[in-house]
């Protein structure tokens, strides 16, 4: 597959800048991956297409405040910071992105917060990220920790909204976040609400979580035509032994298993074991599914409708089909869905 076969024009209002008033109620896209046909429901409506003994995979990761601003010592030039991962507790290293980039250099100071509380020096500028920071405090940890994330802001996209709310600290994160790691949202399991939840156990409707730390790199743009060249960034991946062997014993029972975003369909499919089931796994993944892709583990996906070009619309395009995808986003685009984490979902089964 080429990166061209994946462009279409997407208007810039069709991308949505807030989630609808209840989570559940977004609109729903239904992809019979099969047949082709295409039904619309409401998101809640999702557990009228599975039953008794089938397994929700869903992630668990928590996003954390990862945008900084900043001033650079001396110049006082403006400078934004968006923290990626934690290097290393007690010398308090951060791997960052900073911009503009071209203004900084190794050894100079950035200073956060209206009164300059926290200061942080550049000790590399060559990692492939961006740069690495060592943040001078002298309290404990927990009082680091709480500086920096008192400071920071809820990394919603600049391409979502320019401006960031009070409630994008509860809208950007799922209702069973609970693993702090991520610094973007795992976008399908914001539209799963309490009320969803408790319909989901009437129906005998398991819910299995796992971990992926999402990354920027979904965000990244791709830039070789040839997809077989483009390289993903590594993200961290926990798949326990329990939750490995709730999805495995649902698939050997005969039923089915959903991935809940582009980030679990490529959780499930990094370490399968030859007899296709999961192994429980705690490292890393770069794992890049494009077109074609034979699928090991998910019986269904439901994912946010993404942008052109993007590698989370190429991995939902792997296991729907790139003609039935790239239809049903078009059969979107007239429908008025909206796009983005804060947009509306299609499931394919």
């Amino acid at each position: 597959m080429k990166l061209s076969q994946f462009q279409f024009a997407l208007p810039k209002d069709r991308i949505a800048t807030a989630p609808p008033r209840w989570r559940d109620e977004c609109k729903l896209l239904v992809l019979h991956k099969d047949t082709g046909e295409i039904e619309h429901k409401l998101f809640k409506d999702i557990i009228q297409y599975f039953g008794k003994g089938d397994t929700f995979v869903l992630n668990d990761t928590k996003v954390f405040p990862a945008r900084l601003s900043g001033n650079k010592e001396k110049t006082g030039a403006d400078i934004e910071v968006f923290l990626l991962r934690e290097l290393n507790k007690e010398q308090r290293l951060w791997d960052v992105i900073v911009d503009p980039a071209r203004k900084i250099r190794i050894g100079n100071k950035l200073y956060f917060g209206d009164d300059e509380s926290l200061v942080a020096e550049v000790i590399d500028n060559t990692t492939s990220r961006g740069r690495t920071l060592r943040f001078l405090f002298d309290g404990s940890y927990e009082e680091f920790k709480q500086s920096l994330f008192n400071l920071g802001e809820t990394p919603v996209p600049k391409w979502v909204k320019e401006k960031v709310t009070p409630e994008d600290r509860v809208n950007f994160q799922t209702i069973f976040a609970d693993k702090e790691g991520a610094v973007s949202a795992p976008a399908a399991g914001l539209h799963f609400s309490r009320e969803l939840f408790n319909r989901m156990i009437l129906k005998d409707i398991q819910k299995a979580f796992i971990t992926v730390h999402m990354g920027i790199g979904h965000f990244r743009k791709v830039d070789v035509e040839d997809l077989s060249k483009h390289k993903m960034d590594s993200e961290r991946l926990i798949i326990t032994p329990e939750t490995a062997a709730l999805i495995n014993n649902t698939k050997r029972q005969g039923h089915k298993v959903l991935a809940v975003g582009v980030t679990v369909i490529r959780g499930l499919e990094t370490y399968v074991t030859t007899n296709d089931e999961v192994n429980p796994y705690d490292g890393w993944t770069n794992k890049f599914i494009f077109p074609p892709y034979r699928f090991a583990i998910p019986d269904a996906i439901v994912s946010n409708f993404h942008l052109p070009c993007s590698t989370m619309l190429m991995s939902v395009a792997a296991f729907g089909g790139y003609e039935k995808v790239m239809h049903a986003y078009k059969v979107a685009l007239d429908e008025g869905y909206s796009f983005g984490p804060y947009g509306d979902a299609m499931l394919i089964i």
